[in-house]
């Protein structure tokens, strides 16, 4: 998953939606898809990708119509309160304590009356207003369901952090002590190492990459007791440098494949290996949380769910592209969990440039997202634990939230860097949380809610085509299967070890 966007000052059209929505899906996940690919088998991993590429596009439509049904909730309820308001005006005798949002639920509790019927209208559900995922869930969850949101998020973001934070320092890793290898020009990235194999003279690999993930979190830690905002410009520059080390990898790969060179050996179907592909792909496929500042800023909404479709097919395919012109030229054995070290020795690329651009390009890239992901970490700790009307002291609030925000990902990232593993985790279960289970409840309590305000035959013409209650239950038995699919493997493979 990419980072989201999060400038939202100007309008853009549908197509330049379509682009924000392709790089805010297509990011780190790609790049351990292929290792998931070789790990599980090819025929799997088709069906299975098909999949849940078809069940991230169905909550991405339930989460565009929660945001259009709270945009038309926040309409009724400032018509609500203005008509209560200059009903106090006129009437003395109401009383001047009494509580806006009591007249609201009361008047929602009642009736609809004209008005409200009459706000019922399509234009009420415009999608004007950025309205986030958390907001939502304030605004149509309980309190038990808004903690359980957040917690869901946090998980994830840590999740999150600890992929960046070992991703970086792998690639660092794998880059300096190859070129320092007297085979750096023979042996090849692709070859399998050891923790324990030599680097640096008597340092081991393991010791290189605890101390570049040293040197990583003492450059990009400290930005987490500050704030960070990403640019436009370093949005564009990341972009760019992604869809050339893609665009690369793939041309190289059909090249080889096509000289007869590929020596892929993909195994068609391999169980045990599903798990861990179900994780990684619901990570590469995850946008739900950042929808909100995508969708908002398109200039005409009318065909978003077909752009965003047409979208998904484009993504599916590319995804299919990276993976399968990677299991088919190299050994399943050999492709490493990020791709790119596949490519950083001479014997697939002659150019050192492009050798060194593809296996530093997670280091530039992860490296603008990590600040960004522990500033939105530690701002929903903040939000979980806030009491109305309070203020946190100094030392809560610039040192204990950035400490607990950082330092969990950096034990993990220093515990382990399988990146296939953690990206499998984190997707397994927070992404399943995020992707299936929180869409489905903001959709099913959100239909409610506008059956409530405006009456069963309200129009919300950003409905989900997946609009039959049924969807919404086949996503909540759908994430139960998947947890406790994932949940009994982890276990077993636990037990034969």
């Amino acid at each position: 998953m990419a980072g989201g966007i999060t400038e939202t000052g100007e309008l853009y059209s549908p197509y330049v939606g379509m682009v924000y929505m392709f790089n805010l899906i297509v990011g780190t996940g790609a790049l351990t898809m292929p290792k998931a690919f070789a790990t599980a088998g090819w025929v799997v991993s088709l069906a299975l990708i098909i999949f849940l590429g078809f069940m991230s596009y169905m909550t991405t439509t339930f989460v565009i119509e929660s945001m259009a049904a709270a945009n038309a909730h926040l309409r009724w309820k400032r018509r609500e309160k203005k008509k209560a308001d200059d009903d106090a005006d006129s009437s003395p005798g109401v009383s001047d304590v009494e509580d806006d949002d009591v007249v609201i639920r009361g008047a929602s509790e009642t009736r609809p009356i004209l008005s409200v019927q009459r706000s019922g209208s399509c234009d009420s559900f415009n999608i004007e207003e950025r309205v986030e995922m958390g907001q939502m869930a304030s605004m149509f969850f309980n309190k038990v369901g808004v903690n359980m949101f957040y917690i869901c998020i946090i998980v994830y973001l840590y999740g999150d952090l600890a992929i960046y934070a070992a991703a970086v320092p792998v690639s660092l890793m794998q880059v300096t002590c190859f070129s320092s290898g007297n085979n750096s020009c023979s042996g090849g990235s692709s070859e399998k190492h050891n923790d324990t194999d030599p680097c640096w003279g008597s340092l081991k690999r393991i010791d290189a990459y605890r101390i570049f993930l040293t040197i990583f979190i003492l450059f990009l830690g400290p930005f987490t007791f500050f704030n960070a905002q990403k640019t436009k410009y370093l949005q564009i520059i990341t972009s760019l440098m992604r869809w050339i080390a893609f665009t690369i990898m793939i041309v190289l790969a059909l090249i080889r494949i096509g000289k007869g060179q590929g020596d892929g050996d993909p195994p068609v179907a391999k169980l045990s290996g599903i798990p861990n592909l179900f994780g990684v792909c619901v990570y590469s496929f995850m946008c739900q949380h950042s929808l909100p500042s995508v969708v908002t800023p398109i200039s005409s909404k009318k065909h978003i769910n077909k752009l965003f479709l047409l979208d998904y097919f484009f993504i599916l395919g590319f995804y299919l592209l990276l993976s399968f012109t990677a299991i088919f030229c190299f050994k399943s054995s050999s492709i490493m969990d990020m791709y790119t070290l596949n490519f950083t020795n001479c014997d697939i690329i002659k150019i050192a440039f492009f050798r060194y651009f593809l296996g530093l390009f997670p280091v530039f890239t992860i490296s603008t997202n990590f600040p960004i992901i522990a500033v939105t970490l530690r701002n929903n700790w903040k939000t979980l634990f806030h009491r109305e009307g309070g203020t946190y002291p100094w030392l809560v609030d610039r040192i204990i939230f950035p400490l607990i925000t950082l330092i969990p990902p950096v034990i993990i990232a220093f515990t382990t860097h399988n990146l296939e593993m953690l990206v499998g985790i984190t997707g397994a279960y927070a992404g399943t949380g995020i992707q299936y289970i929180i869409p489905a409840f903001l959709v099913f309590c959100s239909r409610k809610d506008m059956r409530l305000i405006f009456g069963s035959h309200f129009v919300n013409k950003h409905r989900s085509p997946f609009k039959h209650t049924f969807w919404v239950f086949f996503v909540f038995l759908w994430a139960v299967f998947c947890l406790m699919f994932v949940t009994a493997n982890i276990i077993l493979t636990e037990t034969k070890h």
